[in-house]
């Protein structure tokens, strides 16, 4: 599965930290000890997530001490190797919140400015979805169950028909909020299927194969960097809504191979 490159090193032990950050997340998910608070820019955060990254932090500060990170909750910690750890601990704390299972623990190495590998945890479905850049990408399932676990590569679908498509988003009220109404239903009106299967959830159905669209028109740069190799990788596309292939946020379209060029042409109108 992994190489011994020292990319594919650095994706073992990022697989490894975002499992032990996910499983931590398992001990706050559905308790009423949550102590959720309302950030600045009015989202919320609670223990949880702040006990993640710090764990997440800690890891990484232990083992590769001059390498930047930068976190949601903890903010950046500039390093000197031109490496810098990209950490989500919970991408959908909303939905961490409401006791649903749709939302992961991401983790991405970016080296000299590029998104280099990517791993996204969903502790409470037991999966992950995992890459480095020419390292292929892996969908793991049974996470915790032992001999259940299995891993086998991850790749996006082969259907090339808007009107045979999955399409997924986080909510409707992004796509306002931001001005892209307009695409919003551009794209549910081409579509054969429309769920609301959000956050980093929808962008690993795209990565295996399990739906080929996914819009999100509000994005930060730790919602992105994990998502895009993993993608990518699995043979889709990932860009912003004006096309560019970044993983520094604003907005993202995760789609198969197929239906890539399709779809941004509709955002274009």
């Amino acid at each position: 599965m992994l190489g011994f490159s020292r990319l594919s090193r650095e994706l073992a032990f990022a697989l490894a930290i975002a499992r032990e950050a996910g499983a931590a997340t398992l001990d706050w998910f559905g308790s009423e000890r949550l102590g959720v608070e309302t950030k600045g820019d009015g989202t919320p955060v609670t223990r949880a997530d702040r006990e993640a990254e710090r764990l997440l932090v800690d890891r990484i500060r232990g083992t590769f001490p001059d390498d930047g990170i930068v976190g949601e909750e903890s903010g950046e910690r500039h390093g000197t190797s031109g490496r810098r750890w990209i950490l989500d601990p919970i991408d959908g704390t909303r939905s961490f919140m409401h006791g649903v299972p749709l939302y992961g623990t991401l983790v991405a190495l970016e080296v000299h400015g590029a998104a280099a590998l990517g791993v996204v945890c969903l502790p409470a479905l037991r999966e992950a979805a995992f890459a480095a850049r020419g390292e292929g990408a892996w969908w793991a399932r049974g996470l915790g169950l032992g001999g259940s676990e299995t891993t086998a590569r991850a790749r996006v679908s082969a259907v090339d028909r808007l009107d045979r498509a999955l399409f997924c988003t986080t909510s409707p009220r992004g796509f306002e909020r931001s001005g892209h109404a307009d695409f919003y239903q551009r794209v549910r009106q081409r579509v054969a299927t429309e769920r609301g299967w959000s956050d980093c959830y929808g962008h690993v159905l795209v990565a295996t194969g399990r739906a080929e669209i996914m819009l999100d028109p509000i994005m930060a740069i730790w919602d992105c960097a994990a998502l895009q190799p993993i993608v990518e990788e699995a043979g889709g596309r990932f860009t912003d809504f004006a096309g560019a292939a970044t993983h520094r946020g604003g907005s993202a379209i995760s789609t198969n191979l197929a239906l890539a060029d399709e779809v941004r042409a509709l955002a274009r109108g």
